[in-house]
């Protein structure tokens, strides 16, 4: 709009993930907000989305959402201006936001470069918790940790990033971990190597998902990836893990090696839930596998 100033746009809506409406609401519009902040913007206006079964579910319920959606938004400093719904059979509820950013600063997923850092800002393991929430098998503290992590706003990550100096960014949510990771390859023509062992997982996933609790998105998630990974020896449930689809996940951040010990304090500075390195950025591999997972 102005040499200083860029808009930047985005929405995400979904079914509900938890049982209690309000957390929906809230999960629903952090999640929305991600995008922004990954981007390296800040959210100013949003419109809510909708879809409710009028005949199905009473309107208490909507209005549960309705005020958990415009606690997250107004936590974050974000305007909620109205919106639209419509009848239908199964409920969804999101948000289209509207943000600012100066178009100097603006992340993409980019700009990494050989030798890059890779840091992640939240654990993983949403999805699986969110299975066991719908085949009501998750542990009452799971399930609420779960909440907090999905909670959680990557306004600090964004900030840590710029401070940083922070090449590509993009956060992590419904096409997994490595999903996000080979989008952020593939734009950027490189490649990367993760390290299974340091990526932060939520308490109580691993024996979730040792009993089958495995989302569907997660399945075609990993089918989709698999071509352009080697795991090298990981565990089938370690790959499912890293292929997890998640919702309002964290930011996967790349950093010049130089500025990784200054990302990681600044996170910490900012309260995200974790700042973790968990790989690197390689050259593109002239043929095989984008994506290479050691131990």
């Amino acid at each position: 709009m102005r040499d200083d100033l860029a808009v930047v746009v985005t929405t995400d809506f979904f079914t509900p993930i938890v049982d209690d409406p309000f957390d929906w609401g809230r999960i629903a519009v952090t999640n929305a907000l991600s995008d922004v902040y990954a981007m390296g913007g800040a959210p100013l206006l949003g419109l809510n989305l909708v879809a409710w079964p009028r005949e199905g579910l009473p309107f208490e319920l909507l209005a549960r959402v309705l005020d958990g959606g415009a606690a997250a938004a107004a936590a974050a400093g974000c305007l909620i201006a109205g919106g639209h719904s419509i009848d239908d059979a199964e409920p969804k509820y999101g948000l289209a936001v509207v943000g600012t950013v100066d178009p100097t600063r603006v992340l993409t997923n980019a700009g990494a470069q050989p030798g890059d850092v890779l840091v992640l800002t939240k654990p993983i393991g949403l999805g699986v918790i969110s299975t066991a929430v719908k085949r009501d098998a998750a542990p009452a503290a799971v399930a609420a940790r779960a909440v907090e992590v999905m909670t959680a706003r990557n306004d600090g990550a964004r900030d840590a990033a710029l401070e940083a100096g922070v090449r590509a960014a993009t956060d992590v949510t419904g096409f997994g971990l490595l999903g996000h990771l080979r989008e952020l390859c593939v734009a950027s023509a490189v490649g990367a190597t993760i390290s299974s062992g340091a990526v932060p997982v939520i308490e109580g996933v691993p024996a979730l998902l040792d009993a089958g609790m495995v989302a569907g998105g997660t399945q075609r998630n990993l089918a989709f990836v698999a071509p352009d990974v080697d795991f090298g020896t990981l565990s089938d449930a370690g790959q499912l893990l890293l292929a997890d689809a998640q919702t309002s996940g964290g930011l996967l951040l790349s950093v010049p090696p130089e500025g990784a010990d200054r990302l990681l304090a600044a996170c910490r500075e900012r309260g995200t839930l974790v700042a973790e390195a968990v790989g690197r950025v390689t050259a593109d591999p002239a043929a095989g596998a984008r994506i290479t997972v050691t131990p």
